[in-house]
């Protein structure tokens, strides 16, 4: 392996990377986008792939219908003068045209640019510079205006697409999402196909921006491989069924713009030809809006943030408040019994009656309230997924199988199972990856190190910061706190700059100690140790409340 990280990565849009082999490694060739899609679009044309809410129905398409219209917007990105590597912005909320042209920048050579609906008109400037893009798609009016403010600025914008809505003011170069898919008419079959056999696994085909404190986003780029290989690399670690069989059927509501969202609703459904089911944008801010969508699809596995597993535990909490006293005593000694039971699945030989017929009064009313009566996975992606959420779902029978992974590592890195399943833990690498943990303390925590075919491709006009993220073997500097267990279980302690340095010179963390009194205090909602270059600690509190 060679010593020179510059080989692993690039800052250049048409930069090609080498491709971190494992030899233990299963999987096949790799792949680029529309290898993984016309798969599935060969093997399952029939099988429903998208689905979306019209009035009182569901609008669905079948795989062969959603890979043909992916062409056909390629072809019109195409018309629209799109150049190689150059970028397709998207703005707005997640919703069916926002899947077609993601897949479809690709097709067409182009770069797909995931950009937050709320960003500032400045900051969707600086993006369409950086990206050099050809073209923006956009949701609405107020999405429209955002790019009208700076389009004066934007050298390499040649289009303009409003897929949702009625145009206001038609100006040259603006199109409706009904003008746009038919404009590629006149591209055959022949230009399109050259333009996607010139693509290549190890090339970039994503660009996802990331916020820090301060400063411009750093535009991360994801190549082909690093989403095909990602995706067949936590499909060999979870669990998830199959067509003829078993197809899976989803729910997509988490932000398109972020990468983990992506890979668990856009790219893993792909490769195993599942059904998802498009919610409302608002499912992620209404609880009740994500409970009827889950309650009508009935999904076979789950994805959630902690936001929405605090959600739907403060909805749970609320209906058993309103209940009868009877049934409120019920629900309280079944959580107790199912509690008992997933801290000690091993304590009994046999399954306790009592943990039954709490199953049959509470446990199995509670997922189908929650529309999660057919889920075989109840999985928990990003930060902040507290032991109180995690010990309240355990006790209705519920265990959140915790993931952790970044946007520089194509969303997940570890995964949890139930099978294989360590209480509090984010679980193992995913398979053909690798977790280290460096210069640990007496206690085992050290900073966290990442290596896998999934490692991004580098920041885009960014070599410096680039080259400071990789080690020269190839491997991921996280800025995360953790321990790694004797089992391969990753631990999550919190990140390096969060670490606190008393007067003294004492190094402490704070993460645990804010979960601590968040355990401890029920009441207290959120915790912030202070303390850096003093003679003590102090916390800052905040308590729950109902608004």
């Amino acid at each position: 392996m060679s010593t020179n990280p510059m080989d692993f990565c690039t800052s250049q849009l048409d930069g090609e990377v080498i491709l971190r082999r494992n030899k233990k490694e299963k999987f096949e060739d790799p792949l680029t986008i529309h290898e993984l899609m016309i798969e599935t679009a060969t093997k399952f044309p029939d099988l429903i792939a998208l689905g979306t809410r019209k009035q009182n129905d569901w609008e669905t398409v079948t795989y062969i219908e959603y890979y043909e219209l992916c062409r056909k917007a390629a072809k019109s990105l195409l018309k629209l003068g799109l150049e190689r590597f150059h970028g397709v912005g998207i703005l707005g909320e997640s919703c069916f045209e926002w899947f077609i042209i993601n897949i479809a920048s690709i097709f067409a050579g182009g770069i797909s640019v995931a950009i937050y609906p709320k960003n500032s008109f400045q900051v969707c400037r600086f993006i369409a510079e950086n990206s050099r893009a050809n073209i923006f798609m956009v949701e609405d009016d107020w999405q429209l205006q955002k790019i009208f403010k700076v389009q004066s600025h934007l050298t390499h914008l040649k289009a303009i697409v409003q897929y949702k809505d009625k145009i206001t003011k038609k100006s040259p170069n603006i199109y409706s999402w009904d003008e746009f898919i038919d404009l590629g008419v006149t591209i055959s079959d022949e230009i399109l196909d050259r333009s996607i056999d010139a693509q290549k696994p190890n090339q970039c085909c994503m660009l996802i921006y990331t916020m820090g404190t301060t400063g411009s986003p750093k535009a991360v780029m994801i190549s082909h491989d690093n989403i095909t290989w990602t995706v067949r690399a936590v499909l060999q670690s979870l669990p998830f069924t199959h067509p003829p069989d078993n197809p899976e059927i989803l729910v997509s509501y988490l932000p398109l713009f972020l990468i983990p969202a992506q890979i668990f609703e856009v790219w893993l459904p792909i490769s195993i030809a599942a059904s998802v089911f498009i919610a409302e944008p608002e499912a992620m801010k209404v609880q009740e809006s994500l409970l009827k969508i889950l309650r009508q699809v009935r999904p076979t596995s789950f994805c959630g943030i902690p936001e929405v597993w605090q959600g739907l535990q403060e909805k749970l909490n609320t209906d058993q408040m309103a209940s009868t006293i009877l049934k409120r005593n019920i629900f309280i000694w079944a959580k107790k019994v199912g509690l008992r039971r997933s801290l000690n699945p091993d304590a009994d030989a046999h399954v306790p009656v009592s943990f039954r017929v709490a199953k049959k009064l509470i446990f199995d009313k509670v997922r189908r309230n929650l529309g999660l009566d057919r889920c075989l996975q109840f999985l928990s992606s990003g930060a902040g997924l507290s032991r109180e959420i995690q010990e309240f779902y355990l006790s209705f029978d519920i265990p959140l199988l915790q993931m952790y992974g970044l946007t520089e590592c194509t969303g997940p890195h570890t995964v949890s199972t139930e099978k294989d399943l360590k209480l509090f833990s984010c679980g193992k690498a995913i398979m053909g990856s690798k977790s280290m943990v460096r210069r640990p303390d007496k206690e085992g925590i050290g900073e966290i190190y990442l290596w896998g075919r999934h490692l991004f491709m580098g920041y885009l006009n960014n070599e410096y910061k680039t080259k400071k993220t990789f080690d020269p073997k190839g491997w991921l500097h996280t800025g995360d706190m953790g321990i790694l267990d004797e089992e391969g279980y990753l631990h999550i302690t919190g990140r390096t700059e969060e670490i606190i340095i008393t007067y003294q010179g004492e190094k402490i963390f704070p993460v645990p100690i804010e979960d601590m009194l968040k355990e401890n205090i029920p009441i207290i909602h959120y915790a912030m140790i202070v303390g850096n270059q003093a003679k003590f600690l102090s916390a800052l509190l905040t308590l729950k409340v109902q608004a």
